[in-house]
């Protein structure tokens, strides 16, 4: 894939290959077929709106003082928030469906190397997303909740409007899920050949302060969620690197023996001429 852009490994064109209109036309009719099932799935939980959000809501509600609740400081907010998370949590439930169109899409014009290796991937960067928003949800958010509740001064009524937590806890599910896929970045870059297991090895001290900085950028301004993003990030790009030294020969093997396919295509095709 990568050599392809950097203008190695050419192949003769394929004459069977779509022209550009075409490839338009599938992009057209597989992004067509995600929204579809976006819709679907949003119709589907329209009537449990008010429900996943009382879910959402849980880590918070069971952190606040006794008789404090969740405010709404707009007039439409009790209706349309809810509604709001229905979408997004249709989008969420619909990833798996949507990179596999995308990998539809963009598998012809890989070698057989690179399908090997970029459906595995996929399916990983799928688990390993809910796996973060999982952690988030379980793990972090009862703790970064009952840390900021418990800061609160004394004669400060924490009410938190149901607007601002939707737009919170959707921002720490994206942080925390694009952190937990870290292992793919990691398999991406040693495959694409810009770094070595090893040079990322040596970088390991820039890796740990950069997770921190992510941290602090990502979560709310206090010690605990900031360590609990870091810590994980550290530790997916351990677990990036132990599988990128054990794919790194496999790879190698699958893309010569695709460099020796297309040579003898090449040869038999000017052999033809």
């Amino acid at each position: 894939m990568f050599g392809r852009i950097l203008g190695q490994n050419k192949r003769q064109p394929d004459p069977n290959q779509q022209p550009f209109v075409g490839h338009l036309i599938e992009l057209r009719d597989r992004l067509l077929r995600i929204v579809l099932v976006v819709l679907a799935l949003f119709l589907v939980l329209m009537p449990f709106a008010n429900s996943l959000y009382s879910a959402l809501a849980e880590p918070l509600m069971e952190t606040l003082p006794a008789g404090a609740t969740m405010i709404a400081t707009e007039v439409a907010a009790p209706f349309l928030t809810p509604f709001k998370f229905s979408l997004v949590f249709a989008i969420f439930i619909s990833m798996p469906f949507a990179l596999y169109q995308i990998w539809l899409f963009v598998a012809p014009g890989l070698y057989m190397a690179e399908r090997r290796i970029a459906l595995p991937l996929l399916i990983t960067s799928s688990a390993l997303f809910y796996l973060g928003v999982a952690f988030a949800y379980y793990a972090v958010f009862p703790l970064v909740f009952g840390f900021l509740t418990s800061s609160a001064p004394e004669g400060v009524a924490v009410m938190t409007d149901i607007s601002r937590y939707l737009d919170f806890v959707v921002k720490l599910f994206f942080a925390f899920g694009l952190a937990f896929e870290i292992p793919v970045a990691t398999v991406v870059v040693v495959w694409a050949g810009i770094a070595t297991p090893e040079s990322l090895a040596k970088k390991r001290p820039y890796v740990i302060v950069g997770a921190f900085v992510v941290g602090m950028l990502f979560t709310p301004p206090d010690a605990i969620s900031q360590t609990l993003l870091a810590i994980p990030m550290w530790l997916l790009f351990e677990v990036g690197l132990v599988a990128a030294r054990k794919l790194l020969p496999t790879l190698q093997k699958a893309q010569a023996a695709d460099s020796e396919t297309d040579s003898a295509q090449s040869d038999s095709a000017a052999d033809k001429d």
